[in-house]
């Protein structure tokens, strides 16, 4: 006999996505409770565990809103729903104990504090007035404070704070905002505050509301200080302060290179660059990372110091994200501070961020003059990401790490459980398994024992949160690298000893692939363009149009190749590379030519003895070098004291010209047996000449980005000619160039190209590991009737 339409129902569901650490489990216990139905909700191994009893139409009402409008940091991926016999339970809805089982989850990545918790933070009513550590379930760590999962507080760092009386209360409370949150904490129940100053800074030790203040006074004193965030150290000064800028500088040896700037609010923002609606959002969303902007004419309000970011138009801008930025900049009726901040990473030049409080008072000894530090452990370095805002409104992350990290990528192909390394600079891993992949956090150089340690921590802490079990290690193919050698060690442990190597620029057009979630079927023309890659016949590639799937590829053509001499230790002398250019094209080193003139007699006689000679003149296709090079020869950049500083002062003198100058270099193209050549001599003749009438050099900058771009539509014509193929993938960290990027795009666009540019995936060598991922799983991908299917990418 069929039950009447009103006896109670029962369902299973089984939530699946980032649906942990988002206050999932309140929010379906007070929606429970509104319906007034029974039943329990639970975090597993693989999700949230809900089962829910009561009137049909009620139990249905619960699910669609479940699906629906989740909770503001949860992303659902998938409910599976089972129907069970009612029990006829009438006791209220219930959390119960995370249940032990298999599976995976997913944990949201940190995120900035929300509107509710600032509001408290700056009411002298609240209980938590003025904490440091404010948090409830819609913001606040997680990534960087999670251990192990399921996610509950005694797998996170919070887990050495009990929780005073009145937290316990709230966190047992359904009607509370902090129900169940697991990083709750109050000025009772921790984590503390403490001042450690630097001898000969005049500060006393501190803790507290004493410590932050003493913090503030340094930094309005002009004094430099090293503050723990929730990933790791910044260095943090008076961005105002044309003198404290200088020393933070000088101190961290960072040569000309941007600084970030953290400004109190969008309102100090908007008088220092330019926002549009979308940079706005970002700005202000819960990811908040640093926005690469354009810098605003001088008006009224405080002012970056020149120091700040020398020679670019451009500023990168950070809103403040956790409650101690808030408070470091102050609350109302607290003394004046600075409302601009220089916020770096808290490292030397070239070694990752700090997160070990001893570490921090040893690696950054000599840098800051007092440490603003907390007793709450980082579980993994997390840096700040970084990202621009196309004219389009459409984003180009350039550095993958907090906020974004350890938000899954959907793949357009199951893969077994995989790990890849990455490279050596710019280093970020990913892992992946089934129809996903994850990033780790940006790590940056792999060129030391620092390096080295941070990328094994960032491998177990990314392996522990996402379960996967790597039966596959795939790397880069540079006999050199670290992260081979680390690759090499991991693979010795799983299934398949022998990592899958795979070639540095097949591997930037695989991640945009991936990324855009092409399943492989069809090949793409690549252009892959970067400063380094080791090529497939054992020379510096990096100018490379490639055809190419996830399978294998094929060099289309190529930048014609110079020398580098040097090699990687003569990329800081960018008047050497040029020269080295003018002697590959046939062209003289006349007097008057800058890079000519930079560099000293003496110098270029044992520069032309290496190039006759061919001594440590390892020939390269480059792309990166060859900015580096008319940099030096429009007169712009001559030595470089950080990475690309040649090729960004190059842009950003191109930037000040587009519009008033439309003429292109030409570069002359050959097509035959083999991959084709691009050779810039045309286009060097062409730009000396300009400079010897007197062209200005941001003409001759803009001028140069034109004529590439012109050059890479007529290759990728060419392509289409050749193979019928119409889809552009553009990759390399030489599209981190925004202004190349948009006149590639839209010249190809208006050829009938379809193109395919990087989003969420870094274009530089921090999307690499993505790349290396999806081929490595072709290369050892399962069949019905075999474990593998052999690698057909042997000319790699």
């Amino acid at each position: 006999m069929t039950a009447p339409a009103t006896a109670p129902v029962r369902r299973r569901l089984t939530v699946r996505g980032t649906v942990q650490g988002v206050g999932f489990r309140p929010y379906a216990h007070r929606l429970a409770a509104e319906l007034a139905l029974a039943g329990f909700v639970s975090n597993t191994a693989s999700g949230v565990l809900i089962e829910v009893e009561g009137p049909p139409d009620d139990v249905a009402r619960f699910c669609d809103r479940l699906a629906q409008q989740p909770p503001p940091l949860a992303a659902v991926t998938g409910i599976g729903l089972e129907e069970l016999p009612a029990t006829g339970a009438t006791d209220p809805f219930t959390i119960r104990p995370t249940e032990q089982s298999t599976g995976r989850t997913h944990l949201p990545p940190d995120t900035a504090t929300c509107a509710d918790c600032l509001r408290e933070l700056a009411d002298p009513a609240d209980r938590r007035h003025r904490h440091p550590f404010i948090t409830c379930t819609h913001c606040g760590p997680r990534f960087t404070i999670a251990t192990a999962m399921p996610y509950d507080r005694p797998a996170t760092t919070m887990g050495a704070f009990p929780l005073c009386h009145a937290c316990v209360r709230e966190y047992a409370d359904p009607a509370d905002r902090r129900f169940h949150a697991q990083p709750v904490a109050c000025p009772d129940c921790g984590p503390r505050l403490r001042l450690v100053p630097a001898e000969g800074s005049g500060a006393r030790p501190a803790r507290d509301a004493e410590a932050l203040a003493a913090a503030r006074s340094l930094l309005a004193a002009g004094r430099i200080v090293a503050v723990k965030g929730i990933g790791g150290y910044h260095l943090a000064c008076d961005a105002t302060d044309p003198r404290a800028v200088a020393t933070l500088r000088a101190r961290k040896d960072r040569g000309g290179k941007a600084f970030a700037v953290m400004c109190a609010d969008l309102a100090t923002a908007e008088r220092i660059a330019v926002l549009g609606e979308r940079e706005r959002a970002v700005l202000t969303g819960p990811r908040r990372p640093i926005v690469l902007l354009r810098r605003r004419t001088p008006g009224a309000g405080p002012r970056p110091a020149d120091e700040v970011c020398p020679g670019s138009p451009h500023l990168g801008v950070i809103l403040p994200y956790t409650p101690l930025h808030t408070l470091l900049f102050g609350l109302p009726g607290d003394p004046p501070g600075p409302r601009l901040l220089v916020m770096t990473s808290g490292n030397r030049s070239g070694e990752p961020i700090v997160t070990d409080d001893d570490e921090a008072l040893t690696r950054l000894a000599g840098l800051a003059d007092a440490w603003l530090a907390h007793d709450r452990p980082i579980a993994c370095p997390c840096d700040d990401s970084l990202i621009r805002v196309r004219p389009d409104g459409t984003e180009q992350v350039l550095r993958r790490s907090r906020g974004y990290v350890p938000r899954p990528l959907r793949l357009p192909f199951p893969v077994r459980p995989a790990l890849a390394m990455g490279g050596d600079l710019k280093n970020a891993l990913c892992v992946g398994e089934g129809d996903q992949a994850w990033f780790g956090p940006h790590i940056g150089d792999m060129g030391d024992l620092a390096g080295l340690e941070a990328a094994r921590r960032a491998e177990r802490h990314l392996l522990t949160l996402t379960g996967v079990s790597p039966e596959l290690v795939a790397a880069d193919r540079h006999p050199g690298y670290h992260s081979v050698r680390r690759a090499r060690r991991r693979a010795a442990r799983v299934a398949h000893p022998e990592p899958v190597l795979v070639q540095h620029h097949h591997a930037h057009i695989a991640s945009a692939m991936a990324e855009h979630g092409l399943d492989g079927t069809t090949p793409v023309i690549g252009v892959a363009f970067d400063g380094t890659g080791y090529g497939d016949d054992g020379t510096v590639w990096g100018g490379e149009f490639l055809i190419a799937d996830y399978t294998g590829h094929r060099r289309f053509a190529h930048l014609a190749p110079a020398p580098l001499p040097g090699g990687d230790a003569g990329v800081a002398n960018p008047c050497r590379l040029a020269l080295a250019r003018l002697w590959a094209a046939g062209l003289p080193w006349a007097p008057g030519v800058p890079s000519v003139t930079a560099c000293t007699p003496e110098e270029r006689a044992v520069l032309r003895r290496q190039l006759e000679r061919g001594l440590a003149c390892v020939p390269t296709s480059s792309m990166g070098r060859l900015f580096d090079a008319v940099s030096s020869l429009a007169g712009i950049c001559h030595r470089a004291h950080y990475e690309a500083q040649a090729a960004l002062e190059l842009e950003a003198a191109a930037t000040e010209a587009r519009e008033a100058d439309r003429a292109a270099y030409p570069f002359d193209l050959t097509t035959g047996p083999g991959p084709g050549r691009c050779d810039p001599a045309p286009m060097l003749r062409a730009l000396l000449a300009d400079r010897r009438g007197g062209t200005p050099a941001p003409v001759l900058a803009a001028r140069f980005h034109r004529g590439v771009a012109r050059t890479v539509a007529e290759i990728c014509r060419r392509a289409r000619g050749a193979t019928g193929l119409s889809t552009v993938v553009l990759s390399g960290g030489v599209f981190a160039n925004g202004l190349l990027e948009e006149e590639c795009a839209a010249l190809l666009g208006a050829e009938g190209f379809a193109v395919l540019r990087h989003g969420e995936v870094p274009p530089n060598d921090g999307g690499l590991a993505l790349g290396q991922l999806v081929v490595a799983a072709h290369a050892r991908r399962r069949t019905p009737d075999s474990d593998e299917t052999p690698d057909n990418d042997e000319t790699e």
